[in-house]
Formats: C-alpha cells, structure tokens, sequence
C-alpha cells in the first residue's frame, strides 16, 4: 500500500473533521465533537497556530491524522501533547498508525522536546498494546482531570 505522511493543510481540515468524528463515534461519544470545519482551518493555520497536523494520505484520500500542540513540564521543560493519532477503521492494521507515531516522534526530537505524552482509554486494548510495543509507558496509576465549559462557568461563579 502507498500512502503519504506530509503536513496538514488548511483545505484538508473537512477531512480531518471527518476522522474526528470516526473517533468520537468509536470512543461512544458520537455527539461530542463540537468543533468545526472553519474551527480546525482558524486555530491550525496562520501567526498563532494552536496545534500542527500531520496526515496520512492513501489515494488522495486522508485516511489517518495526528494532532500534536506544544505544552510546558516544570519537571522536564517543553513537551508537546499527542491529541490525536486517528486512524480511519477501515485502514486499521496497514501500517499508518506506525507512520504517523513515527513523524510526531521525528517531530519532538526535531523540536528538542523532553517528552512526547497522550492519553488512551483504558479499554482499548489494542491502541495500548500498539502504544506499548512501540515502547511507550502507560502510565495507570494516572487519572485524567477535566474542567469542561460548564465546569469552568460553574468555577467562575463560585469566585464571585
């Protein structure tokens, strides 16, 4: 199979949004995507760019993604934040998701990053085991602590 990994561009954000929504639908969240097209083209492209996009491109056709933003460790120094590594299910097993890790790894060290993190539901046994084997530690002993929309509002009037 050939496939190409190469940077995000803005006019291929509709089908990004697509494998966003594949993923929501497979992590049973399928009415939680908020964000839109013209959202993805205005916070990944231009002076203050919020993430970098990597794709994979199988037959003109993005059939895999990794989303990666730039973060901060008081104990290690820059980090940059895996969001997303998607692959659409029908591609699953071809070798994409392995690409696409590599170029966000190859970006990191690019970048002199101390760390590359992200997280994995703790049922999806096969996204660990991939993640293990590529000699990533999982780390679960860790929970994931959210403020949602509603929780900082909520927050914000408690202040006052």
């Amino acid at each position: 199979m050939e496939y190409l990994i190469r940077n995000a561009r803005r006019n291929d954000m509709g089908q990004v949004l697509k494998l966003v929504q594949e993923l929501a639908d497979f992590e049973k969240e399928p009415h939680a995507v908020e964000i839109t097209q013209t959202d993805l083209e205005k916070d990944g492209f231009g002076e203050n760019k919020l993430f970098h996009c990597f794709v994979a491109e199988v037959a003109d056709e993005i059939m895999g993604i990794a989303l990666v933003y730039p973060r901060y460790s008081t104990w290690k120094g820059p980090v940059i934040h895996l969001e997303d590594l998607i692959v659409s299910k029908k591609m699953r097993g071809s070798g994409l998701g392995t690409a696409l890790l590599d170029k966000v790894v190859q970006y990191g060290h690019e970048l002199g990053v101390k760390r590359i993190c992200w997280e994995v539901l703790d049922w999806n046994d096969p996204a660990i085991e991939f993640y293990e084997k590529k000699g990533a530690n999982v780390l679960r002993d860790w929970d994931v602590v959210q403020l949602d929309e509603k929780g900082i509002k909520n927050y914000m009037e408690g202040l006052n």
